[in-house]
């Protein structure tokens, strides 16, 4: 059985999988499988792949006939591996070279752990900006090990291509094809749920910036995303009260960016049913809407926490 399977997504990344590729061959841990799954890049990634593939048995392939996104790419590439261990890293980033061995010494006293690390922002050149994964995601006083399942209910700051776990832990866990872009803020929430996670401060990984993020060229689609991802959590898993409150009033912010200003305000009010809203939320959703409905909806919130209160004879 093979040690290590290497999950790698392509696509478009000619000018940079060359060196993803070679960092994973290049591990103080041999033993390993990397999983390239091509979706239909229109740049000449597949010729790259297949050159590399020539000169080290240790690379499978997957090439899709048509482009069918990153969620069944992603799970293409899981669903071939046959490692102990599944690990991801994205076609335009670069492993350390003792990356696999530092987390495998993790796990070797706890498989059940689901390992990331920090990372290093380099450009498109690949020299490193000064900033760390975590600073660019305001994550540096956010707790990463442990239990942060509600800690990730609020954003995503995990670095996918740092991550590494047991396969068996994942096997009913899958990215999901009804989102474009969130589809990896959902998996790793899902693992959250079930895993702990453990957050090595060293820096592994290499996280390139290079002018194509997703975020800025189809933002709609991205926070149409955010509104389904949210959805989920809120169906799937039950949560506290405050946190309930703040998911729905994520949801009716990016309704209300996007325009939908009726589906804002139902959101709002979700939100503020479950009488669990604080002062920041407050001052939200007057800055949320206009004046006179935020006040109005004020009058609503404190109305229903006096009504409650008269009911149990509890007091403000």
């Amino acid at each position: 059985m093979v040690l290590v399977s290497v999950i790698m997504p392509s696509y478009n990344h000619a000018l940079y999988i060359s060196e993803a590729i070679e960092s994973v061959l290049e591990q103080s841990i041999r033993d390993v499988e990397l999983i390239i799954i091509d979706d239909c890049s229109i740049d000449n990634s597949k010729e790259i792949i297949l050159n590399h593939k020539k000169k080290d048995a240790r690379i499978r392939t997957i090439f899709h006939e048509q482009n069918l996104g990153i969620a069944k790419t992603y799970n293409d590439g899981l669903d071939a591996a046959e490692g102990e261990f599944v690990a991801i890293l994205d076609s335009d980033d670069v492993w350390r070279r003792n990356k696999l061995e530092r987390q495998l010494s993790l796990l070797r006293a706890n498989e059940d752990l689901v390992v990331w690390s920090e990372g290093r922002i380099i450009g498109r050149e690949g020299k490193p900006t000064g900033q760390t994964f975590t600073q660019m995601y305001h994550a540096s006083r956010k707790r990463k090990s442990g239990d942060i399942f509600e800690i990730l209910l609020f954003d995503n700051f995990i670095f996918d291509s740092s991550l590494i776990m047991k396969k068996s832990n994942v096997d009913g866990i899958r990215f999901d094809h009804n989102l474009k872009y969130l589809n990896d803020y959902k998996f790793v929430v899902d693992l959250a749920k079930n895993f702990r996670y453990y957050f090595i401060k060293e820096q592994l990984v290499d996280y390139r910036i290079h002018g194509k993020n997703t975020i800025t060229r189809d933002e709609e689609s991205w926070m149409k995303d955010e509104i389904l991802v949210r959805q989920h959590f809120l169906d799937r898993y039950a949560m506290k009260s405050q946190i309930r409150a703040d998911m729905f009033n994520r949801i009716s912010s990016t309704y209300f960016a996007l325009g939908e200003k009726e589906h804002a305000r139902q959101f709002i009010l979700k939100g503020l049913s479950q009488k669990a809203i604080n002062f920041g939320g407050l001052l939200y959703i007057i800055k949320l809407f206009n004046s006179f409905v935020g006040i109005h909806l004020l009058r609503l919130y404190y109305t229903s926490i006096l009504l409650l209160s008269s009911k149990t004879g509890a007091q403000l």
